[in-house]
């Protein structure tokens, strides 16, 4: 049994799919404009990790897990501009730098990746149905979405009405009828990426605003009502409330049956933010560190808990991968172990299943929930020996050396298994000597 937090509930609770035949979940994905910076990638493998427990929990249903791909915004419109290119060009390239990087730390493609520019009918299709019900109007050439026209409106951030619109961030134009309602569809000036707007709205050539992409995206791809939308904290307003008023508004049913947000990076005392400009990328800690050690670390602390980023942090998540590797390398899978998959059963509690994984005995069983959490997957021995500098005949010979130096300890010939101890160190492989035996790493 599977218990999430959920954000609407404020409480974890049993996790019971709608459908007898699927599950499905939503995350919001990357706006690309740029390299995502290791923050972008905590919901991306947070995610991933929630996926591969829903695909071993539920087997026999199939696992549809989307994410969104928002190629249509200012920022890229200014990128592009500064560039002198087209939209495209930029996020073309910045999502496919967000794949490899996000791919490098194990996160598996998701099962659909609607982008924004392809889903302008069913966005044009929603706004159209909000402006029917009453629920959005036209005003200047915009289009927006009338908030006290939701009376449920704040359900999900629980926040009071000064502070949303607030927190809203967002200049009150004079056309808008009440501050706190925002921008579903806006126009776009001649030369700017845009698409022809319902004769009735008054907008001529337009665009969508952030918010709607969502809404129409699930609707189109995983209908009305979904099990579970996720995405990082920073979304519960005023993205996700926006999205659950739309939907909610639209079909008159809840947009999702489970919010689940995870919890910041933060380098220090702030969180991690482009604007801020204190970030670090994957793409530059993949020049000294692999992937694997970089999700381990993502995984480290509780989804919903801030992760500081720290050296010490990749420090110590690269030796309890050594660690994992040195026990169970060139393993096959054996079962995964029962206290590892009851730690991800309850709110994906990843640091008690990391320590759970370093405390198990049997090298396939570990190698088989270590690939649970995405670590120690397929090709991961010639990563392994890749990360070491060293060939499969090198490992061999070490090991090799390593049962030379037992049997001379046994025999209480201290002089032949100190030789090679010195050798290997000189070697640049240090040896250390536990109450399980003797295991080794680089230096």
């Amino acid at each position: 049994m599977i218990k999430l937090y959920d954000t609407m509930a404020r409480e974890k609770r049993e996790f019971t799919p709608r459908e007898a035949d699927r599950v499905t979940m939503y995350v919001c994905g990357p706006t690309v404009y740029g390299r995502a910076h290791i923050g972008n990638a905590r919901p991306a493998v947070v995610f991933d990790t929630l996926r591969r427990l829903l695909e071993h929990e539920f087997p026999e249903r199939q696992i549809i897990y989307a994410r969104n791909v928002t190629d249509v915004d200012d920022k890229i419109i200014a990128a592009a501009e500064a560039e002198g290119v087209e939209p495209a060009v930029i996020t073309e390239r910045f999502e496919r730098f967000y794949l490899e990087d996000m791919g490098a730390l194990g996160v598996a493609p998701p099962t659909i990746a609607p982008h924004a520019t392809a889903e302008i009918a069913p966005m044009i299709a929603m706004i159209a149905a909000l402006i029917e019900r009453g629920n959005a109007y036209a005003a200047e050439g915009h289009v927006l979405f009338s908030v006290p026209s939701d009376p449920d409106y704040g359900a999900l951030s629980r926040r009071d009405r000064d502070a949303m619109v607030a927190g809203a961030r967002v200049e009150v134009a004079p056309y808008k009828r009440d501050p706190a309602d925002f921008v579903l569809w806006k126009p776009s000036a001649e030369g700017v990426i845009g698409w022809d707007s319902p004769k009735d709205w008054g907008v001529g050539r337009g665009r969508p605003g952030w918010h709607i992409e969502c809404s129409a995206m699930i609707r189109a791809h995983l209908g009305e009502t979904i099990d579970i939308h996720g995405g990082g904290l920073d979304l519960v307003f005023p993205h996700h409330e926006n999205e659950l008023a739309q939907s909610r508004c639209a079909h008159g049913k809840p947009l999702a049956n489970y919010w689940v947000h995870n919890g910041f990076v933060d380098m220090g005392a702030e969180k991690m933010s482009k604007s801020v400009g204190n970030v670090v990328t994957p793409e530059e800690l993949l020049k000294t560190h692999k992937g694997e050690t970089l999700r381990l670390a993502l995984l480290s602390a509780h989804y919903r808990s801030p992760l500081p980023w720290t050296e010490s942090l990749i420090t110590q998540s690269k030796a309890n991968l050594d660690r994992l590797y040195r026990f169970a390398f060139d393993e096959t899978l054996g079962q995964i172990d029962q206290g590892v998959i009851d730690a991800l059963r309850d709110d994906l509690n990843t640091p008690l299943a990391i320590s759970r994984l370093l405390s198990i005995e049997k090298p396939a069983d570990l190698r088989a929930s270590a690939n649970l959490l995405g670590l120690m997957g397929e090709g991961s021995d010639a990563w392994f020996r890749a990360f070491l500098g060293m060939t499969e005949e090198r490992a061999k010979h070490i090991e090799s050396l390593l049962a030379e130096r037992n049997d001379a300890k046994a025999a209480r010939d201290f002089a032949t298994a100190d030789r090679i101890r010195d050798e290997l160190k000189a070697e640049g492989i240090l040896l250390e000597d536990g109450p399980d035996g003797t295991t080794w790493r680089r230096a």
